[in-house]
């Protein structure tokens, strides 16, 4: 069953109980397992890290809980090769491409095991070897980013896909405009993967848009648009295997909506309670997109209880190590303000370096 059919109806292969909906042929078990423990590891380093910025021994944390499912299952279909251009809750794509979780973690804290020396905010996650862009905190910039180097990918006969995340509210913005256009008139290797969790920080989608869907909008630009059960890994991974393929083929670019849920805040800096009814929460809760997946490994009898706490064990340890390797290090020096940004540095920023010291 083909996922890139232009429809207001949801793709979906898994119901809420983990049972197929619709003929899939599934992966590898292999692939599956590994799809299942990239999700858990999302929420189980998502828990940990809100539980650190409470705690006041980091800053700023964006989590992914209840889009895991999303994150993940578009980013298995992708090549190594190919680049990712995140929002903010994609950091566990990364993770799934096999960065470095201290790594990962030292760009939280901020430390000099961070790549970016702490000049990025927290969650801002960028690895040129493992070609995921860094993004900014001005919603939807990454857009046009992706779409020049897809279409740079093109000139230069390279065969690279750009997998570009956003969120619902980034189609509210110009970026997004002009990245589709561009998109759709140049026919550039582009997977447009919105993750529509419903809520633009405080303002909930039917205040964004007066389109019924953000699929459709799609249309206007020439680019196929579909809808798919952000809850389900399978139908994410579905959708975007394909739409990998079809721009890795020359036929351009996809808008794929995954209609999904933010389980908790926007960030740690944000408290949902103030303008959003909890009851929506319990109502989602019951789609967890992990515990969905977990049901259906347990059907097609590939997982069991023992299986489920051990990697739970696993993955806290591993956190725990990571965590503790972290807070062992110690924050960059001054002299890395002014580094990085000129071959060599310019007389202005010599004077200012010698002053600060």
């Amino acid at each position: 069953m083909s996922a890139l059919k232009a429809s207001p109806a949801v793709f979906q292969i898994l119901d809420e109980n983990g049972v197929k909906t619709a003929n899939f042929s599934c992966p590898s078990p292999d692939v599956l397992l590994k799809m299942y423990q990239g999700m858990k590891k999302i929420r189980l380093l998502d828990e940990k890290m809100m539980g650190l910025q409470r705690q006041g021994r980091i800053g700023f944390y964006g989590p992914s809980f209840g889009e895991e499912a999303a994150v993940i299952g578009s980013a298995q279909p992708l090549d190594s090769k190919d680049w990712i251009f995140p929002a903010l809750r994609q950091g566990g794509a990364l993770l799934y491409r096999g960065f470095p979780l201290e790594q990962f973690i030292c760009q939280i804290f901020g430390n000099t095991g961070d790549l970016h020396k702490g000049h990025q905010m927290p969650c801002h996650f960028s690895s040129k070897s493992f070609h995921h862009v860094a993004w900014s905190s001005c919603i939807a910039t990454q857009l046009p980013h992706a779409v020049g180097a897809g279409y740079a990918s093109k000139y230069l006969k390279k065969n690279l896909v750009m997998m570009a995340y956003l969120g619902d509210g980034a189609t509210s913005t110009s970026d997004f405009h002009a990245a589709m256009n561009f998109a759709g008139v140049y026919q550039a290797p582009v997977v447009f993967f919105c993750q529509n969790n419903q809520w633009a920080i405080s303002v909930p989608f039917e205040k964004q848009t007066s389109s019924p869907t953000l699929a459709v909008k799609a249309s206007a630009y020439g680019v196929p648009g579909i809808r798919v059960d952000g809850n389900d890994c399978l139908a994410c991974y579905q959708a975007s295997k394909e739409a990998v393929q079809k721009a890795r083929n020359g036929m351009g670019p996809t808008f794929i909506e995954a209609v999904t849920f933010r389980m908790g805040p926007h960030t740690t800096s944000d408290d949902p309670k103030l303008y959003r009814d909890e009851t929506l929460v319990i109502e989602w809760e019951k789609k967890d997109p992990i515990l969905r997946m977990r049901k259906f490994l347990e059907n097609e009898k590939l997982w069991d209880q023992t299986m489920e706490e051990k990697i739970e064990q696993n993955i806290t340890q591993e956190i725990q190590d990571a965590i503790h390797q972290a807070e062992s290090l110690s924050i960059p020096g001054l002299e890395t303000l002014f580094e990085d940004t000129y071959s060599e540095k310019p007389w202005n920023l010599v004077e200012q370096e010698a002053a600060l010291k």
